[in-house]
């Protein structure tokens, strides 16, 4: 990837906020991106305010599924049901979720801009911050749509896939997002998005061997200890 780099940043008039999640879903290309990177409106506290609603219902719409799925087999087992008692749940922990979603967003972003800066790109956390908002956010409501869309019998299997193109054309945009605000190839802003997930991944990797062997003889008691249980 040898490529020039971007063209400055373009300078921005005010839109709406449909208006700039349509042009960052639809018109994917780096002059969209600097020009909403450039936006008057292009400001921290916005792009989390965005991030925490798009959570919350998205939260919502996952945990009121899961409630139903819930009060069905409760139903079908013979249990009383208890959908008061998930509606609570669904108030108290949706809000919860969709904190932490802003807290991680914020980091995750943080984290890019900084390894962007490490191979010298010009952006900012904050006009970043904004525009994988803009991408992120609208396509956090799609999922929640397609969420409920996927619990439908027999045809869920379709939304699911649906869900997963989506989601790649999503990592592809803000590959995009982080090249125009930063202005550099798309080698240095394929790294800088993909390191940190490459670096959870081997983090929650490491995890996992250490409980394995801290945990491996423990399990090996218990089914040396049921196993017999079983032989004829």
């Amino acid at each position: 990837m040898n490529e020039q780099p971007n063209a400055p940043m373009l300078s921005g008039g005010s839109r709406s906020i449909v208006q700039t999640w349509m042009n960052a879903l639809t018109k994917p290309n780096e002059e969209t991106y600097a020009q909403i990177a450039a936006s008057p409106e292009a400001k921290t506290s916005t792009a989390l305010l965005w991030v925490f609603v798009g959570s919350l219902i998205q939260s919502f719409v996952v945990f009121l599924m899961q409630g139903v799925l819930m009060s069905q087999m409760m139903q079908n087992s013979g249990f009383e049901n208890q959908m008061g008692t998930g509606l609570v749940g669904v108030l108290c922990g949706a809000p919860v979720l969709a904190a932490i979603s802003v807290v991680l967003f914020a980091a995750f972003t943080g984290v890019v801009q900084w390894i962007a800066g490490l191979f010298g790109g010009r952006g900012s956390f904050e006009k970043l911050v904004y525009v994988l908002a803009a991408i992120t956010v609208p396509f956090t409501l799609i999922s929640a749509l397609l969420t409920a869309l996927a619990a439908i019998p027999f045809v869920g299997l379709c939304f699911g896939f649906v869900s997963l193109i989506a989601g790649l054309y999503v990592l592809v945009l803000e590959v995009m997002a982080v090249k125009a605000v930063n202005q550099f190839d798309w080698g240095k802003a394929a790294a800088s998005l993909l390191l940190p997930f490459f670096a959870i991944f081997c983090c929650i990797f490491v995890v996992i061997l250490g409980l394995a062997s801290l945990l491996g003889p423990q399990l090996q008691d218990i089914l040396n200890q049921i196993s017999p249980t079983f032989t004829p």
